[in-house]
């Protein structure tokens, strides 16, 4: 297998509204350079100061160099069979593939990010941008901002990374689509402009059916995962089926994961059968026996149950999370119906129960942590905002909870923080508050530390 190592310099940051100025491309065969490629690009437009200043790169240099098209076939040719190789390589594949799609042609190869894969291959280094990582590795890196320079340093990295691990290194290739398996009605060139940010998106059919409804971080790569999938039956199946692709940006993860379940609710679509009912079918209930002491045992859901204090998506997963509150707040195995059995629990035994099992400890003490945990989970009945990422910048995202319970979700501009947290409502989109939201806002506000919470005061 050959690898095609590629820098690029532009005009600027974006693929929509930037030209190549310069390329170089070394292609290796796994062990060392076997060939180069390397040209200055007439981007066709003027190159602003400052990218002149920062690649030394300016109008002069390029009037008489030739333009993308000049140079479009050789590319093709040069890079063919190969892996498009890297350092961030979103960036310079995604600017090349864009060269390409203004002439009308759809570029694409299997690529490799030398920076994912640097991480993965070689732990441990404080930055794995090219010019420390280089430095601190030992390779010398001349003419930095420049494509040559920078190509040729990627390219002795690759090397090392191939002498390091090279199997592990081949995990990192990301296959390409292939559009013969993919629905004829389907435009690639649509999915290119996805953002790669958090958000829900749906797939339809060719009769405009919605058949699935998904959420992401990574939107863009998640899509791209189901478009690639040939392991499953129905992976195979669905990616056949998408004719037209629908993307809505959350800025938050929590936006996106109630806003998921919601819509998958309210539409049903085919391929979500697993979460069409209930995604969290088993739930943590709490009773008080005929001696008064609380107790605590999973159960399966049900519409005619009262609500459970936190919900599961399957017996064995609400089980193992019983058994941490035992251990956390000190509660009884046999009163928490994890461990079966007429007389003392386990724990007892091992001196970690202080009795409620066999009577030794009065229902008043072992019930105030059994409060103590029902509290945690009932969010104190507080109410708050959980303040968070935008769709975009001078954006934040808000999640309204009142009294333990979800009351809606919205965006404010960034400068709401002027505004008293009481008057933040009017950003506020009310939204139902069923046991699934409920359970991804417990689960979200014990898993996530990124998020700022704010209380409102009685």
């Amino acid at each position: 297998m050959n690898y095609a190592i590629v820098d690029i310099e532009t005009t600027g940051g974006s693929p929509k509204s930037s030209k190549i100025t310069e390329i170089a491309i070394y292609k290796h065969n796994g062990k060392e350079i076997i060939d180069e490629y390397v040209t200055l690009i007439n981007p066709e437009m003027r190159i602003p100061p400052f990218i002149v200043n920062l690649t030394g790169i300016n109008n002069e240099m390029v009037q008489d160099s030739p333009k993308f098209y000049e140079v479009a076939k050789d590319i093709v040719e040069f890079t063919k069979d190969c892996v498009f190789v890297a350092h961030n390589v979103g960036f310079d594949y995604g600017i090349v593939r864009h060269e390409f799609r203004t002439l009308g042609f759809d570029y694409r190869r299997p690529h490799l990010c030398t920076v994912r894969a640097s991480r993965y291959v070689l732990p441990g280094h404080d930055s794995y941008s090219l010019g420390k990582l280089t430095r601190s590795l030992g390779i010398e890196l001349i003419g930095r901002h420049r494509a040559g320079g920078d190509a040729l340093a990627t390219a002795k990295l690759f090397t090392i990374l191939m002498e390091t691990d090279k199997a592990g290194l081949s995990t990192f290739i990301q296959e390409e689509l292939n559009p013969k398996r993919l629905h004829p009605n389907l435009d690639l060139d649509v999915l290119d402009e996805i953002p790669n940010k958090a958000g829900v998106y749906r797939f339809f059919n060719d009769t405009n059916q919605l058949i699935y409804i998904g959420k992401s971080i990574h939107i863009k790569k998640r899509i791209e995962q189901h478009l690639r999938n040939n392991k499953t039956k129905k992976g195979i199946e669905m990616q056949q089926e998408i004719s037209r692709i629908e993307f809505e940006l959350t800025g938050s993860e929590l936006i996106a994961l109630l806003l998921e379940s919601q819509l998958i609710k309210q539409h049903q679509p085919l391929y979500n059968r697993a979460l069409r009912n209930n995604k969290f079918p088993y739930g943590l209930y709490h009773f008080t026996d005929a001696r008064g002491y609380i107790q605590f045992h999973i159960a399966r859901t049900s519409s005619t149950q009262e609500a459970p204090l936190l919900s599961f998506s399957s017996r064995k997963e609400g089980t193992n999370h019983l058994e941490r509150m035992i251990e956390q707040y000190e509660l009884c195995q046999k009163l928490c119906n994890t461990y079966k059995t007429q007389s003392s629990c386990f724990r007892y035994e091992i001196k970690e129960c202080k009795g409620a099992c066999v009577q030794e400890e009065s229902p008043e003490e072992y019930n105030a942590r059994c409060n103590d945990l029902i509290d945690e989970l009932m969010m104190n009945n507080d109410t708050f905002y959980i303040v968070d990422k935008g769709r975009q910048k001078g954006e934040k995202s808000l999640v309204y909870v009142e009294n333990g319970s979800l009351r809606g979700y919205g965006y404010a501009p960034f400068h709401f923080h002027g505004l008293k947290p009481k008057k933040w409502d009017r950003f506020i989109d009310l939204t139902p508050d069923d046991r699934d939201a409920r359970t991804i806002l417990k689960l979200f506000l014990r898993k996530d530390g990124k998020h700022e919470l704010v209380r409102l005061d009685d």
